[in-house]
């Protein structure tokens, strides 16, 4: 890291590259952008991806279920959501025992994308050129840092 210092009060000046929030923010833009030639032919969006990964560990699911495990608001799922129902992936419906929750479940196409999605995860890890072992333990590290903040 530089030492940027401003005047002479020992101030210093934050500087770019040495921010670990601009790592980490340019580390997931690469990654979202490297994920889109492989899911395109699949029909899907990243973030659709992520919904899909959510159901596939268990479906039917609230909407605010989703949102808490994606920590996404209800705003941002709605639209995407309709959009993954128009195209196939999911059904959204009214649950019976409270009328205010939206369930969403998985459609067969929603169900047949996952073993598409497999080949997706492992093209990644070559792709940042990470075996398994390597990835799990930067997740380990990332994880630690969000529990602490």
């Amino acid at each position: 890291m530089s030492d940027n210092l401003e005047n002479d009060n020992n101030y210093s000046c934050p500087v770019l590259d040495d921010q670990l929030c601009f790592a980490l923010y340019t580390a997931t833009h690469r990654i979202t952008r490297a994920y889109r030639p492989m899911l395109e032919p699949l029909g899907l969006t990243y973030v659709q991806y992520l919904v899909l990964m959510v159901l596939w560990e268990a479906s039917p699911r609230s909407v605010g279920e989703l949102g808490q495990a994606l920590y996404l608001d209800s705003g941002t799922l709605t639209p995407l959501l309709k959009r993954m129902e128009r195209n196939g992936f999911v059904k959204r419906r009214r649950d019976a025992d409270d009328e205010r929750r939206v369930l969403i479940e998985l459609t067969p196409q929603g169900h047949e994308a996952r073993q598409s999605a497999g080949k997706v995860s492992k093209d990644m890890l070559c792709q940042m050129n990470m075996d398994r072992e390597g990835a799990i333990a930067l997740k380990s590290s990332i994880d630690a840092l969000v529990e602490g903040i």
